[in-house]
């Protein structure tokens, strides 16, 4: 049985440790400088004082990261939309397991729909490895994050893994407090979400041995998240094509941190997010298989089926996929201008990060039009 104090090093900042978490926040002469540029209309002063008389993790994010994302999202896309959430029930806690196409806006854009559709917001995953400074740390933290250890030996996995399980169950089962982890180790860089067997298999080992008994307990929730232009869409090419001929991709110094602002200042189109149907409605569909790794695999496959079945396609997913295919299989979808505005986008973003060829051209292409047949494959499985 693990205690609260077992999880002190992974753990979000206590109520009680908030405000002083704040007030070394807006002593970092960096941040000044975020408020004057998210907030430009206001005087970042008022807004520093503001924040120094919050005092708990829920009064952060309704008073500070509420607006903050509401205003990244006006100025950097063309409008979010949201579905799916009546299948919540307010004051129940879920554990939102999604797919990752952004570091911090897919989360930060959940807490904001979650607000204004009458629930709490929840707890959210945060990689080690972007836990980089002080600074970083308690912007995390007060955001109610809690660290994911990436890296190390096969028993140091292991021991975290066991740790981040029972923190996941502890959070969700004993303070009744919803949370949110990625589908995947790290976001997907070419278009195909897929849910990690490994991650179910984590979050498997602080429960019952019952396989039912222990996934249900956590209320699980697939989440759907749909751009109509991909967050770094360049520096995710780049990564998949070094992937794709067996190299070993090594960050650049503060490449995260480049990535997480690329995500949050680049042009993202169309937003969307749908909740989908919570595992607990499907659960027993497995009841019959006898081996637990098969039983693992149909529960990811399934909640994949229904990330796609409420995937928002858009212009640019079908425009890419007839490029890919040289076809206009999918012309009634989109514009001819909205064709024009996509090769345009394509073009641009390949050459500011200087990734001259076709291979990265049809890396970019497959990576809007993967979604178009994941989709169709989800409504053919469903329709059987």
């Amino acid at each position: 049985m693990y205690r609260e104090k077992d999880f002190d090093d992974i753990r979000p900042y206590h109520d009680r440790e908030i405000n002083a978490a704040l007030h070394r926040i807006v002593s970092v002469p960096e941040f000044g400088r975020i408020l004057e540029f998210l907030f430009p209309e206001r005087n970042k002063n008022d807004i520093i004082d503001e924040l120094k008389h919050i005092d708990s993790a829920i009064g952060f994010q309704k008073l500070f990261m509420h607006p903050l994302v509401n205003s990244i999202v006006h100025k950097t896309s063309n409008g979010l939309t949201c579905s799916g959430f009546e299948y919540l029930v307010p004051g129940v806690p879920y554990l939102f397991v999604a797919n990752h196409r952004d570091i911090v806006l897919d989360s930060a854009i959940l807490q904001v729909l979650l607000l204004d559709n009458g629930h709490l917001t929840s707890e959210i995953t945060f990689g080690s490895n972007l836990m980089t400074n002080p600074f970083i740390i308690d912007l995390g933290k007060v955001n109610r994050m809690f660290k994911v250890y990436r890296g190390g030996n096969r028993m140091e996995l292991f021991r975290n893994s066991k740790i981040l399980s029972a923190y996941i169950r502890y959070t969700i089962t004993e303070k009744r407090t919803s949370a949110w982890i990625a589908q995947r180790n790290g976001r997907t860089k070419d278009g195909n979400d897929r849910t990690e067997s490994g991650l179910l298999k984590m979050l498997h080992i602080s429960g019952t041995g019952d396989f039912e008994e222990s996934f249900s307990q956590l209320n699980i929730v697939p989440l759907s998240m749909s751009y109509e232009y991909e967050p770094c869409s360049g520096l995710k090419v780049k990564e998949t094509s070094m992937v794709q001929k067996g190299m070993t991709y090594h960050k650049a110094p503060n490449e995260d941190l480049m990535s997480i602002l690329s995500g949050i200042t680049g042009q993202k189109g169309r937003i969307h997010l749908s909740v989908c149907p919570p595992v607990n409605s499907f659960i027993h569909e497995s009841r019959g298989v006898r081996v637990f790794n098969d039983r693992i695999n149909m529960l990811a496959s399934r909640m994949d089926a229904e990330i796609y079945r409420h995937y928002r396609l858009w212009p640019t997913n079908f425009v890419a996929h007839d490029l890919l295919n040289n076809s206009d299989r999918y012309g009634d979808h989109y514009t001819q201008v909205e064709k024009n505005g996509f090769v345009n986008f394509i073009d641009r973003e390949l050459s500011e990060k200087k990734l001259e060829g076709t291979e990265y051209r049809d890396l970019m292409i497959k990576m809007y039009a993967r979604p178009v047949d994941n989709v169709a494959a989800a409504e053919v499985s469903g329709n059987r």
